[in-house]
């Protein structure tokens, strides 16, 4: 394989340009990420199906990576509670080295290709379940290995990289390949590589939930009102969607705990 991502950034001498100039050529990079992205978009909207029809059956989402890539799957599954008022356990982030990998990064933990199945095997994985890697390089030995004995158990599989033709993506089901090219620091692939798998990373979890109901309109009526911020905003959107004086909808809200709750408890 050809591995874009490792080659020679277009720029050079980065220490010779002003501020101005390293942050203008930084963002010329990253404004060519949401086109690589849509050029994926027929493997995403492939994946995203996959994942809805075995979550609508039981099954969980598991991320697996490693470095950035890891960080980024941890943080997406973190945000889905809180978002959609699905349990901790739905979707489920799990990062080369443990939760201490997500601080301090833990060396060759990445290198081990047997490690992120046993990760998988503490939350009692199953086949209903999907596994999908994230790999920048596509190369990495912990995602490879997860992923072909997921797929022996049962599992569906995907991934998100950012070079194509990789073997990370050649033990998918479901590969998602998104072509960032080199990065402004060479090599550097929390960069493009990792803004690009954020962007795809929220586009499945977000369309996965709106499938699977969490959404009514363009409103998060399953959130969980964790702080004075998002009850303001519950009951704002039960207002919206009521018709009801804020002190009205407000104790709704706190009555039944939830937007929908809320909502269906008014009769609306």
């Amino acid at each position: 394989m050809e591995a874009t991502t490792e080659q020679s950034s277009h720029y050079n001498n980065l220490e010779k340009m002003s501020v101005g100039e390293l942050l203008q050529n930084i963002n010329n990079e990253d404004k060519t990420v949401p086109l690589a992205v849509e050029k994926a978009l027929p493997q995403i909207e492939a994946l995203v199906k996959g994942v809805a029809e075995r979550m609508r059956n039981g099954g969980r989402l598991f991320y697996i990576g490693a470095g950035t890539s890891g960080r980024l799957g941890v943080v997406d599954a973190s945000e889905c509670p809180p978002t959609y008022g699905v349990p901790f356990d739905m979707v489920i982030g799990i990062i080369a080295g443990g939760n201490g990998a997500i601080r301090k990064a833990v060396e060759f933990a990445e290198d081990d290709a047997e490690q992120a199945w046993q990760d998988m095997l503490a939350y009692n994985i199953t086949a209903k379940d999907v596994v999908v890697g994230i790999a920048a390089s596509g190369r990495t030995p912990y995602v490879i290995g997860g992923l072909k004995t997921a797929n022996t158990n049962g599992c569906l599989t995907g991934c998100i990289v950012c070079n194509s033709g990789s073997p990370v993506a050649a033990e998918a089901q479901y590969p998602v390949e998104v072509i960032t090219g080199p990065e402004f620091v060479t090599g550097s692939t929390r960069m493009k590589a990792g803004t690009a798998q954020k962007l795809v990373l929220n586009m499945l979890t977000t369309s996965v939930m709106i499938q699977l109901g969490h959404v009514k309109g363009n409103k998060m009526v399953d959130m969980q009102l964790s702080n004075y911020k998002l009850i303001d905003r519950g009951t704002r959107m039960v207002m919206s969607e009521t018709g009801l004086d804020e002190a009205t909808a407000a104790n709704l809200l706190k009555t039944h705990g939830s937007v929908r709750k809320a909502v269906e408890a008014a009769g609306r």
